[in-house]
C-alpha cells in the first residue's frame, strides 16, 4: 500500500529505527570482529522496502527522496558504519540503473531488489588510485554484447553482490572520459574477488573485483556506450551517502562517549568523569561539531531533493558541496573519534565499541576521491581552473 506524502518520512524514520534496534545493532561487534559481510542486515532492510528507497511504487520501492536515503545511512552507521557503505554503493548502483537503464533493465535488475537482492557499483583500479572516474581497462565488442577482462582495486561488497554495476572504458575509445557502463550477474563464472581484511569497516568486504572473459548481452549495457561519463557527472548517491555514514558515525560516538562519562566513577574522589569541567568541556567540543555536520547535512540534502525534482542535473554550487561535505564529514568524525578517545582513555582503546568506531572512522579519508585530491578538485573549481575531471588525461 503506497503511504500518504505527509506521513512517508516519519514511517520510513520507524521502519529503520526498528531494524536498526532489532538487527544491526546487536550484531555489529560480531561483524567487525570476525569481518562478517552485513548479508542479513541487508535482508531486513529488504524486507522492509528500504533498499529501494529511491525506486518508485511499481518497482518495490518506496518513492522517496535522497533526504531519506540518507537519513537511513545516517542512521545505520550510528551503530555499524560497515552495513551503512554497503546500503550505500547498493542505493548508488540501483539508483544508476533506474536513472539511466531501459524499462527491460527495470523489470530485470530492480524488481528482485524488493525479494533482498542488492547491488553495487564496482569503479576504481591500481593505475588511477583514488581517481575513480579514470580506467585503463576497455571493454571488447563481441556478437550480441560485450567480453570484460578486468581488475577493479576496491569493490564494495565484492563476492557477495547480486549484480554489480561495472564502468570501463567504451571499446576502442581514445579519450579518458569515453566511459561505458555494464550490469553484471554476480554469479558470473569470470567473476573472482580478493580477501578484505582492513583496520576498519571489517564487513563491508571493499576488495578487489576480477572480471575474466565475463560476457555481456547489449541489453545489459547501462546508458549506451560512451554513457559513462553523463552517469558520473549525475550520481548523487555517492557521495550524499558517504556524508551520511561519516555523519551518523559522529553522533554515534557522541552518544556512546556521552554515556561513558556519565556512568563511570573515580570512587576515590566519588566523581563520574563527567564531573570534571576538562571532560565536560570535550564532550561539548564533540556536541558542536557533530551538530554542525548535521546542519550542514539537512539542508545539502534539502537542496538535493528540491533540484531533482525539477531538473536532470545538480547545480555546481551543489555538486561542490557535495565533495566538501564529503570532506569535511571524514574529518569531523576522526576529530570526534580522537576526542572520544582523549576522554576514555585505556578503556576507549580496548577492543570494544569505542575502539572499532576509531577504526572505522580512519577510512572515510582514504575513499575515492581521498581528501587530498578532493580538496585539489574544489580548489580549481573555486579558482576556475578547471571542473573537468578528466582533462588532465584525455587525449
Amino acid at each position: 500500500m503506497p503511504y500518504k506524502a505527509e506521513t512517508k518520512r516519519e514511517t520510513i524514520q520507524s521502519l529503520v529505527d526498528a531494524v536498526v534496534e532489532q538487527v544491526i545493532a546487536p550484531s555489529a561487534d560480531q561483524l567487525d570482529r570476525e569481518k562478517i559481510f552485513p548479508k542479513a542486515n541487508m535482508l531486513a532492510l529488504a524486507a522492509k522496502r528500504l533498499n529501494g528507497i529511491l525506486l518508485p511504487e511499481h518497482l518495490g520501492g518506496l518513492a522517496a527522496g535522497y533526504t531519506e536515503f540518507s537519513v537511513i545511512a545516517e542512521k545505520i552507521a550510528a551503530h555499524c558504519p560497515s552495513t551503512g557503505l554497503v546500503y550505500t554503493m547498493h542505493i548508488e548502483a540501483a539508483d544508476a540503473i533506474y536513472r539511466h537503464g531501459t524499462e527491460a533493465q527495470h523489470q530485470k535488475w530492480l524488481l528482485p531488489i524488493q525479494e533482498g537482492q542488492f547491488g553495487t557499483t564496482s569503479t576504481s583500479e591500481r593505475v588511477s588510485g583514488g581517481r575513480y572516474w579514470i580506467n585503463a581497462s576497455r571493454a571488447k565488442r563481441t556478437p550480441g554484447g560485450y567480453q570484460l577482462d578486468l581488475e577493479k582495486s576496491f569493490t564494495t561488497s565484492s563476492g557477495y553482490a547480486d549484480f554489480y554495476v561495472v564502468q570501463t572504458g567504451s571499446p576502442e575509445a581514445d579519450a579518458a572520459d569515453d566511459l561505458s557502463y555494464f550490469i553484471i550477474e554476480g554469479t558470473d563464472r569470470g567473476i573472482s574477488w580478493g580477501e578484505w581484511d582492513a583496520l576498519g569497516v571489517r564487513g563491508n568486504h571493499s576488495a578487489s573485483l576480477t572480471l575474466a572473459g565475463v560476457r555481456v548481452p547489449e541489453e545489459d549495457l547501462l546508458g549506451g556506450e560512451g554513457g559513462g561519463k553523463m552517469i558520473i557527472e549525475h550520481s548523487v548517491a555517492y557521495l550524499l551517502g558517504l556524508g551520511s555514514v561519516w555523519t551518523g558515525l559522529a553522533g554515534g560516538i557522541v552518544e556512546e562517549v556521552t554515556a561513558y562519562a556519565k556512568r563511570n566513577h573515580h570512587q576515590d574522589v566519588n566523581k563520574s568523569l563527567s564531573d570534571y569541567q576538562v571532560i565536560r568541556g570535550l564532550l561539548a567540543k564533540a556536541a558542536i561539531q557533530y551538530k554542525g555536520l548535521t546542519a550542514w547535512l539537512k539542508q545539502l540534502r534539502h537542496d538535493i531533493d528540491l533540484q531533482v525534482q525539477h531538473n536532470e542535473m545538480l547545480a555546481p554550487s551543489t555538486q561542490q558541496d557535495l565533495l566538501a561535505f564529503k570532506i569535511h564529514a571524514s574529518e569531523t568524525v576522526n576529530d570526534i573519534a580522537q576526542i572520544a578517545m582523549d576522554i576514555t582513555g585505556g578503556y576507549g582503546y580496548k577492543i570494544g565499541k569505542l575502539e572499532r568506531f576509531y577504526r572505522d572512522a580512519r577510512a572515510g579519508m582514504v575513499m575515492g576521491p581521498s581528501n587530498n585530491l578532493a580538496r585539489d578538485l574544489l580548489a580549481k573549481q573555486l579558482v576556475g581552473l578547471s571542473n573537468n575531471l578528466w582533462e588532465e588525461t584525455s587525449t
